[in-house]
C-alpha cells in the first residue's frame, strides 16, 4: 500500500541540504491525539541556523527534519480521549518534549523548559520533525488554544513566550529586593518606576518591550541601526525610545536613563551584550535570550563586571523555550498588545508567503521583522 505524503520544507544534515520534502501524512495513533492543519509558520533565526548546519538533528532512521517550531494551526480531527480541542479550534504548539529519565523532576512535572539531563527532544530542531508542513500530529497537553479574533498575530505566541518566561523568573528572583516589584493596586504595572532597557528590535525585542511596557517599565530600545527606519518607526508607535548604539555609548545610555533596572537581551551578541552589562543598575537584573553562534573570543571589561555583578547585587538570567503557563500568558497578552496597539502589532509580521519562498527565506538576506510561510 502506497504512503500518502505530503510538502514539508526539511534539511539533510547528511547532504547539507535544504528542500522540500515529501512527508508522510501524518495520522492519529493515541487517544490523546490531535491533528492539526496548518495555517502558518514563523522563520526565526534558529531555523535559519539550522540551514547552515550547525545543529539539528532529525527523527532516529530519518535522514531529514522538518523545520519550523513557531505555528499556527486548525484542528482537523480529534483522538477520542481529547477533552480540551474540537475540530475547527485555532492551536498554537509548543515545542520542547521531557526527557525519560524518572529523576528529571522537571520534566515529570511538565517544566521540559528546565529539564536538567540535557536528553529533551524539540519539534524542528532536534530529534522531532517541525510545523512547516500541511498537516501534524500532537498530543493535546502540548497545544494552547487561540481565539478567533488573534488568527492574524498567534504565529507570535512562541517567540514571545521567551519574554513570558525570562520576566516571570525576573519577577521570582527580584522577591529579594524590597520594593522592587511594584503593589500595583493603582493599575500601573508591577514594573512602575522601574527602567528596562531592551537590547535589538527584531521580533524577540519589539515583543519584549511591550510585554515591559504594559507590565508598567519605562522602556528603551537600544538597537544598531540609526533612525530612521522601520523598526525605530514601530517602537516609537508603542511609547518607546528607539536609540542607536552607533550614535549614542552605553555610558551616554546609562546617563541618559538613570538606574537601569532590567536588560532585556534579544541580539545574540557578546560584545555589545556585556557592554551593557558593566553599566546595569542597582539591583539590576539582565535577562540573556540570545544564542550566539560560535565565534573568536571577544575582550569584555570582566573584572568591571564581576564587581558590579557582587557590589550592587546583580542578578543573571537566561530564559529559553517555555512553560505551558508562558503560552497562555502570550496568547493573553498578544490581545492586549492588539487592542493597545493593532497597528504596530500587526507590523511585526513584515511578509506571509508561499512555501516556494523557502530557500531565500531561510538562507537568503534576512529581511523584515517576522516572516511566514502560509500552508
Amino acid at each position: 500500500m502506497s504512503t500518502i505524503t505530503m510538502k514539508g520544507v526539511g534539511v539533510v544534515p547528511s547532504k547539507k541540504e535544504l528542500c522540500v520534502v515529501s512527508h508522510p501524512e501524518p495520522k492519529i495513533t493515541a487517544p490523546n491525539e490531535v491533528r492539526v492543519r496548518t495555517i502558518e509558520v514563523g522563520i526565526c533565526g534558529t531555523d535559519r541556523e539550522i540551514c547552515t548546519f550547525a545543529y539539528g538533528h532529525g527523527p532516529t532512521g530519518c535522514d531529514y527534519l522538518v523545520l519550523g517550531h513557531e505555528c499556527l494551526g486548525e484542528v482537523a480531527e480529534v483522538g477520542p480521549g481529547v477533552t480540551k480541542f474540537k475540530v475547527g479550534d485555532l492551536v498554537v504548539p509548543s515545542v520542547r518534549r521531557p526527557c525519560t529519565d524518572p529523576n528529571c523532576k522537571p520534566c515529570r512535572e511538565g517544566r521540559q523548559d528546565f529539564c536538567f539531563t540535557w536528553t529533551f527532544k524539540e519539534r524542528g530542531i532536534n530529534q522531532l520533525h517541525g510545523y512547516m508542513t500541511e498537516q501534524w500530529v500532537e498530543e493535546e497537553t502540548y497545544l494552547t488554544p487561540v481565539p478567533k479574533d488573534l488568527r492574524d498575530l498567534a504565529v507570535m505566541a512562541e517567540p514571545l513566550t521567551i519574554a513570558e518566561k525570562g520576566l516571570a523568573q525576573a519577577w521570582i528572583v527580584q522577591k529579594r529586593v524590597p520594593g522592587w516589584e511594584h503593589d500595583n493596586l493603582d493599575g500601573k504595572g508591577r514594573g512602575f518606576g522601574r527602567n528596562a532597557v531592551v537590547l535589538g528590535a527584531g521580533p524577540i525585542g519589539l515583543l519584549g518591550a511591550m510585554k515591559l511596557l504594559i507590565e508598567g517599565f519605562k522602556v528603551f530600545i537600544y538597537s544598531r541601526s540609526p533612525k530612521p527606519n522601520f523598526k525605530a518607526d514601530i517602537a516609537e508607535q508603542i511609547g518607546v525610545e528607539y536609540i542607536s548604539s552607533k550614535e549614542v555609548t552605553v555610558d551616554e545610555l546609562a546617563k541618559k536613563i538613570g538606574n537601569i533596572d532590567l536588560v532585556y537581551e534579544a541580539v545574540g551578541e557578546g560584545d555589545v551584550s556585556f557592554e551593557l552589562a558593566r553599566v546595569l543598575g542597582i539591583n539590576g537584573v539582565f535577562i540573556f535570550t540570545g544564542i550566539p553562534a560560535e565565534k573568536p573570543q571577544i575582550p569584555v571589561f570582566a573584572d568591571t563586571i564581576i564587581r558590579n555583578i557582587t557590589l550592587k547585587n546583580h542578578a543573571l538570567i537566561g530564559t529559553v523555550n517555555a512553560s505551558p503557563q508562558a503560552f497562555l500568558d502570550a496568547i493573553h497578552d498578544l490581545g492586549e498588545f492588539k487592542k493597545r496597539w493593532p497597528k504596530a502589532i500587526s507590523s511585526l509580521i513584515t511578509g506571509r508567503h508561499t512555501i516556494e519562498s523557502h530557500r531565500e527565506l531561510l538562507t537568503g538576506k534576512a529581511e523584515g521583522i517576522k516572516n511566514v510561510i502560509q500552508f
